[in-house]
C-alpha cells in the first residue's frame, strides 16, 4: 500500500533571467477562498441561469422525443382507424337499410296497390293500344281492384283488365301482360339489388374515403 503525501509540497516555477526580469511567471493560482458579497450574489446568477438554461435545454429535448412518440403512435394506428371507420360506415349503412325496409314493408302493407298504381302510370302510353292487360299479384282485394281499373280508365287505356292471383308473389308485387310487351316489379328483389347496389358503393368508397387526418396547412387561406 502506498503511503499518500500529508501535503503537496510549494514549487516555485517562475523563472528570472541574468538580469532579475520574469521570464516565465508561475502558473501557481491560490485558491480563492473569500469573497465579496456583490461576487457572490454575480456567482449565484450565473449558477441559478445556468441551472435554468440546462434546465429548459432538458425541456425542450424531453418535448421533442414526446411529440415524435406521439406522432409514430398515431401513425401506426391510423391502419387500424381507417378500418374502424369502414366498418362504421358499412354499419350505419345496414342499419339505415334495415330501417328503410321496414318503413318500406310498413307503407307496402297500408298501401299494397301503390306499385302498381305508379307502374300502370309511368306505362300509360305503351299500354294505351294494347287490347288486353293481364295484372298479376299476390292479393288485391275489390276495392283495390277498382281503384286499379278506375286508374287504368283514366289515364285512357280502353282495353280489358284481367286481374290473376299469383299466390307466390311477396305483397306489393305484381307482374303486367299486354301485346307488346311485360314489366314486373318484386319488392324482395328490388331490397336485393338496392343492398347490392349499398355494397358496391361501399367497396368502391374503400380506396377514397375522407383522410382520418385533415389537413391543417394555412396555404390558401386569408
Amino acid at each position: 500500500m502506498t503511503a499518500q503525501p500529508l501535503s503537496t509540497p510549494f514549487t516555485f516555477d517562475t523563472e528570472f533571467d541574468a538580469a532579475g526580469v520574469v521570464v516565465q511567471p508561475s502558473a501557481f493560482r491560490p485558491v480563492k477562498r473569500a469573497f465579496a458579497p456583490n461576487e457572490v450574489e454575480a456567482l449565484v446568477a450565473q449558477a441559478r441561469l445556468e441551472a435554468r438554461t440546462e434546465a429548459l435545454a432538458e425541456t425542450e429535448s424531453l418535448r421533442a422525443m414526446a411529440l415524435s412518440t406521439i406522432g409514430q403512435t398515431l401513425t401506426d394506428a391510423v391502419p387500424a382507424l381507417a378500418r374502424i371507420a369502414r366498418a362504421h360506415r358499412e354499419q350505419a349503412a345496414e342499419l339505415a337499410m334495415a330501417a328503410a325496409r321496414v318503413v318500406a314493408s310498413a307503407a307496402l302493407e297500408r298501401f299494397p296497390a301503390g306499385p302498381l298504381q305508379a307502374a300502370l302510370e309511368a306505362l300509360g302510353q305503351e299500354i294505351d293500344a294494347s287490347p288486353r292487360l293481364v295484372i298479376r299479384t299476390g292479393d288485391l282485394d275489390d276495392a283495390n281492384r277498382a281503384r286499379i281499373t278506375q286508374l287504368c280508365d283514366d289515364s285512357g287505356f280502353s282495353g280489358v283488365v284481367a286481374f290473376r292471383e299469383e299466390p307466390g308473389l311477396p305483397p306489393a308485387s305484381f307482374q303486367l301482360e299486354w301485346a307488346d310487351g311485360r314489366a314486373e316489379f318484386d319488392a324482395d328483389a328490388a331490397f336485393v339489388r338496392i343492398g347490392e347496389a349499398l355494397a358496391s358503393a361501399l367497396a368502391a368508397e374503400a380506396g377514397h374515403a375522407e383522410p382520418l387526418t385533415p389537413d391543417t396547412s394555412l396555404e390558401g387561406r386569408p
